[in-house]
């Protein structure tokens, strides 16, 4: 019987071909055992980012990303080239805070409410 941990890794997996936005966003960003870095990320979807990443970063290595105003999130590498690093989400991100996000860094106007 899968567990709530895999259910969700297959979800970010799956949705990979989510609508990514390209943004520009100030964040933190730390690789388990490491130490938190200054990065920015660069696409942003319900299922996982890119961000610049100054330290090398391996596929399958875990790794929380910090955006200001929200908790860390965790995330798993999926790629690393050139200093970019693609993360899958541990757990899909809220609809609802992904919009947030989207219209405070990307001023789209799209906000989604919980009613």
């Amino acid at each position: 019987m899968p567990t709530k941990k895999d259910v969700y890794q297959v979800a970010s997996q799956e949705d990979r071909c989510g609508p990514r936005t390209k943004l520009s966003i100030p964040a933190t960003l730390r690789a388990s055992g490491g130490r938190a870095f200054q990065s920015v990320v660069h696409d942003l979807s319900i299922s996982g980012f890119s961000a610049a990443s100054i330290n090398r970063m391996h596929e399958g290595q875990v790794c929380w990303l910090s955006l200001p105003g929200l908790e860390s999130l965790q995330a798993e590498v999926v790629w690393w080239d050139n200093c970019i690093v693609g993360c899958a989400f541990s757990e899909l991100l809220s609809p609802i805070v992904h919009d947030n996000i989207l219209q405070r860094y990307n001023n789209n106007g799209v906000i989604r409410t919980a009613i």
